[in-house]
């Protein structure tokens, strides 16, 4: 079957699904109304509580799940074939996945702005609010490392991309104040800032502008690890208004040209796939349930639910824009997916001649000890596959190669970032239960939490922050799995059909607990006792918190329900 079909199939599947199953899920089961009161305007702070527009905050929303990981992914999950890859992101975006991120997002709305950890002991039970806050913990120290050392490599890999990205910061703060001091429109300025950031890269990657040499600091690892991690810190504690929400417009805008521009490419360099549809499973780490929780983000993330619930929901001016945000972004972070899978499936060049195709490359990989799950291997492969897919609109391979590198490194960032600012709510919370006022100051609680992730990755930089990714992707798939199970209590609470969450949560549950028992024993056995050691605490507080959720479900609908109901 050519490509081409594949892809357009698969597009035609998100779109029917938005239509259909996601308007059945706005208006059957949850019922919204237009008029509901939100958060965002009753407890209106100006820092996390910021009414904003539709347009902007589904730019925020979208450029902060939409990061590295529906692209990694898929590049890495490759080796089992793109057709399990394709099934797995299409049907498990349109009934796991957006429905997760939507019922998120609605769950925060109608309790006041607070998030699913918080929410876990008013519908599963007191125990399971810090067990849930501390598997939160867990997700986001991890989502930190693994997306601080994959932007450093790309940083290294690809110097043309370092101007382009750290101007676009700079430039994304100056609009923030400017629009919110002067009362400026956002729009206009964001789409000459995005022809400007073009323009930086193609400058910076015709030598017309100079980058750093093989020598500078700033092609030293060492170097953007320790950067980004006081980036992210300044970013978590700042107004959502002044950096966040500016920045990821522009980078809203930059996805969806970069979106447009690669699918226009790939439908013009019509290629052929190379990675065969189904691998050769025989040789490779079982399918079940590895597949589903390497594609994590693609399919269905846990962390979604924490922006939806932690960030969006603060910022929420009108609960008609839900859906488009939260049920909408999450088929357009699909879409990525299926274009990540396209690049690194249809016979494009891989990070070295010597490894011929992608596929080839990541699958040797893979064979020769997991190195498949080696975020860092897993972009490069994204960023040389996808810049063929510029080439064929002319562009020089230089230039298509850093427009690519910008995109990626602009939305792992924007998620990086955001996981900070989630954690430092985190913290704040496990403050507020044990009454630890240090916890609650936003600069104390932000500086734990970036200095945290550098503790993780230099601890063992080796293997740790290298092969994270498959616990990464599991303890997502247990929040996922949690918060599907929440927003089924919470359904249940109103005497409403939940079996559109809770069939999907037992689902995840079962996937992600065989994955979890798998790697764990894979990673000890390995000797690799921090990824290993990390993995089976997370994985005995999940145990914990679904006993928890299964007696709460026992105990019937008798559960306080003082948020909303419409």
């Amino acid at each position: 079957m050519s490509p081409i079909l594949v892809a357009v199939i698969a597009l035609a599947s998100l779109a029917v699904g938005y239509i259909t199953y996601g308007r059945w899920l706005e208006r059957k089961v949850f019922r919204i109304q237009p008029d509901e009161p939100v958060p965002s305007v009753e407890r209106e702070d100006g820092i996390d509580f910021v009414p904003t527009r539709k347009e902007i905050l589904w730019g925020h929303h979208f450029a902060s799940v939409a990061g590295a990981a529906p692209i990694l992914g898929p590049a890495m999950a490759i080796v089992w074939g793109w057709l399990p890859a394709l099934l797995w992101i299409v049907l498990g975006v349109i009934f796991m996945g957006a429905a997760h991120d939507f019922g998120a997002l609605v769950l925060s709305m109608r309790h006041g702005g607070q998030s699913v950890g918080t929410l876990t002991e008013r519908f599963i039970g007191p125990r399971s609010r810090l067990l849930f806050l501390l598997i939160i913990f867990f997700l986001i120290w991890l989502v930190g490392a693994v997306f601080a050392f994959s932007i450093a490599n790309l940083f290294v890999k690809y110097p043309a991309s370092i101007l382009p990205v750290n101007a676009e910061i700079l430039v994304a703060v100056a609009l923030g104040w400017w629009a919110k001091k002067r009362g400026g429109s956002l729009l206009g300025p964001s789409l000459l800032i995005l022809v400007g950031l073009y323009a930086l890269i193609v400058g910076s990657s015709t030598g017309t502008i100079p980058v750093p040499g093989p020598d500078s600091i700033l092609r030293s690892i060492d170097f953007w690890l320790v950067g980004l991690m006081v980036y992210a810190f300044v970013a978590s504690v700042l107004p959502v208004w002044l950096l966040l929400q500016p920045r990821d417009l522009i980078n809203s805008h930059q996805l969806l040209v970069g979106l447009g521009a690669l699918y226009v490419g790939f439908f013009v360099l019509t290629p052929t796939f190379h990675a065969p549809a189904i691998g050769p499973l025989d040789q490779l780490p079982a399918l079940f349930p590895l597949l589903m929780v390497t594609i994590a983000c693609g399919a269905i993330s846990g962390f979604h639910g924490l922006v939806s619930s932690a960030t969006t929901a603060k910022q929420l001016a009108s609960p008609k824009d839900a859906r488009s945000i939260g049920y909408g972004a999450m088929l357009g972070e699909a879409s990525l997916a299926i274009l990540a899978t396209m690049a690194v499936a249809a016979g494009l060049m891989g990070p070295g001649a010597v490894h011929g195709h992608v596929w080839a490359y990541v699958s040797d990989e893979a064979l020769r000890g997991g190195g498949a799950f080696q975020a860092a291997v897993a972009l490069r492969g994204f960023v040389e596959g996808s810049a063929s897919f510029l080439g064929a609109l002319g562009l020089p391979r230089e230039v298509a190669a850093s427009i690519v590198a910008v995109l990626v490194i602009s939305f792992a960032a924007t998620s990086l970032d955001t996981a900070m600012r989630i954690q430092r709510l985190v913290l704040a919370e496990v403050g507020a239960i044990y009454r630890v006022r240090a916890l609650q100051n936003r600069w104390i609680s932000g500086a734990i939490a970036c200095g945290s992730v550098l503790v993780l990755i230099y601890a063992d930089k080796a293997h740790g922050a290298q092969s994270l990714w498959p616990v990464f992707g599991a303890t997502n798939q247990v929040l996922a799995a949690f918060t599907l199970l929440l927003v089924a209590l919470y359904l249940r609470t109103l005497g409403r059909r939940s079996t559109a969450f809770l069939v999907p949560g037992v689902i995840v549950i079962a996937i992600t607990f065989s994955a979890m028992a798998m790697q764990v024993q894979r990673d000890l056995s390995g000797g690799k006792w921090l990824v290993g050691s990390v993995g089976a605490g997370i994985a005995v507080l999940a145990a914990w918190v679904a006993i928890e959720a299964g007696l709460a479900w026992r105990r019937g609908p008798a559960v306080s329900t003082r948020g909303r109901t419409p």
